[in-house]
């Protein structure tokens, strides 16, 4: 088992892309597919200057919806050579405005596991069966909410290289058990983030611990929630909510997980 201690913000020797880059619309296409005759709408993006086969990776968007952030972080995926596909897990269309719209939309999902893993899988069995990745590898990644669905995923045994959770939740009413667990997981978090208290980051080390599950949890000094996202100045200011954009996180742990990536896959 590999269990790396918390760690502050740190400049890591490669970087790849600008986090808070516009999207390169060329890689991205939409995709529609569904899950329980729920038609749920994805974007699917890949480097067409590249050949051949690829691992993929299923990105989870923040409570809002599937939005433009995470339509950029396929994009970014994609330009490092993944193919990655941003799923829906609300339904075609459904994109929170208000911050109480986005809670009823996360726990509606939340509260079924059954529902949010169906939803996952619905878009897991899709970039398994995608010509450039089948038969390859695959990882998650998500944001916030997403962040709690990629781990419920790997909780869950989902057949994945590597999970990897952004400023999302930790807690949960199914831990991991022994040999359960297929990923290998990694946790991004602000040091600052009221959401995440110091207890159940310490009950997710026990979980994972007791489990036998390799993992890694990066603690990034003076970043509170939602620090990857550029928007998140303006939502703080506009609904007094605790989030915040911290433009060295961000990079440091986009670089951080692109660096697992090509490790991990």
């Amino acid at each position: 088992m590999r269990h790396v201690p918390v760690l502050p913000a740190l400049a890591l020797l490669l970087f790849f892309g600008t986090a808070g880059a516009e999207s390169p619309s060329e890689y991205g296409e939409q995709v529609v597919y569904e899950h329980n005759g729920v038609e749920l709408t994805g974007y699917l993006a890949h480097d067409p200057s590249l050949e051949g086969p690829r691992p993929g990776v299923i990105v989870v968007h923040e409570w809002w919806g599937h939005d433009e952030h995470v339509r950029r972080r396929a994009d970014m995926l994609a330009e490092a050579g993944y193919v990655a596909l941003a799923l829906d897990m609300y339904g075609s269309g459904k994109l929170a405005e208000h911050p109480s719209e986005a809670r009823e939309f996360a726990t509606a999902v939340r509260g079924n596991r059954d529902l949010m893993l169906g939803r996952f899988e619905a878009a897991e069995a899709l970039l398994r069966e995608h010509e450039l990745t089948a038969g390859q590898p695959l990882a998650a990644i998500g944001y916030c909410f997403g962040g709690s669905v990629v781990l419920e995923a790997a909780r869950a045994g989902s057949d994945l290289a590597m999970v990897a959770s952004f400023h999302g939740a930790l807690n949960t009413d199914h831990p991991a058990e022994p040999d359960t667990v297929q990923a290998d997981i990694l946790v991004f978090n602000g040091a600052e983030d009221p959401l995440v208290p110091a207890e159940q980051i310490a009950a997710f080390r026990e979980e994972m611990d007791a489990a036998e599950v390799p993992y890694t949890f990066v603690d990034f000094a003076g970043a509170t929630h939602s620090f990857t996202n550029p928007r998140a100045d303006a939502i703080a200011e506009q609904f007094g909510m605790p989030v915040g954009y911290d433009e060295r996180a961000d990079r440091d742990s986009w670089n951080w997980l692109i660096a697992y990536l090509d490790d991990r896959l």
